[in-house]
């Protein structure tokens, strides 16, 4: 399984894995993170025209999907009740990450790839992400593999988020 940037012919594949990933926050009891709509796909098209898109694929079918960026986030300006790890250097961000039914696995691949991407890159050592506190299964794969919770952000909607952060070594 390989890691490519996404296109506008995968678009419907990514809303597919969108759908199922926010089916699957309603049975986790966490129905309010993405709601019914988000990501929709105004958002899937911009993540793409940014080049920050990524989809996990073999043979052209699509397992995972999610947003990656290098550099400032406007959400993680603010952060209450704590602080972040290293505040000093610029920083990936993982956003709208979700796979299909049928994969394990893939959070930990993904992350893998980020981290080997801002290796080459020389730009920075390390990563931020965050989730909704009702999302039980994303804090437990955030903290699964390492990062450390820093404190609360907040969406440009206002809903506040745990925020993580991982130092690469």
């Amino acid at each position: 399984m390989g890691v490519r940037l996404a296109t506008y012919d995968d678009i419907e594949r990514i809303e597919e894995i969108f759908n199922y990933a926010r089916q699957l926050m309603v049975e986790d009891g966490n129905p309010t993170q993405w709601g019914n709509t988000y990501p929709n796909q105004a958002q899937i098209i911009s993540d793409i025209d940014q080049k920050a898109c990524w989809v996990l694929a073999h043979d052209m079918y699509i397992y995972c999907v999610f947003t990656f960026i290098i550099g400032p986030d406007l959400t993680y300006t603010r952060i209450d009740d704590g602080q972040w790890i290293d505040d000093t250097m610029p920083y990936g961000t993982i956003h709208r990450i979700a796979s299909s039914p049928e994969t394990r696995g893939i959070f930990k691949r993904a992350l893998e790839w980020c981290e080997e991407l801002m290796r080459h890159s020389g730009l920075c050592n390390n990563i931020r992400i965050d989730t909704h506190q009702n999302n039980a299964r994303m804090i437990h794969l955030i903290e699964q593999t390492g990062f450390q919770r820093c404190g609360i952000i907040y969406t440009r909607g206002g809903s506040p988020r745990i925020a993580y952060q991982r130092i690469i070594s």
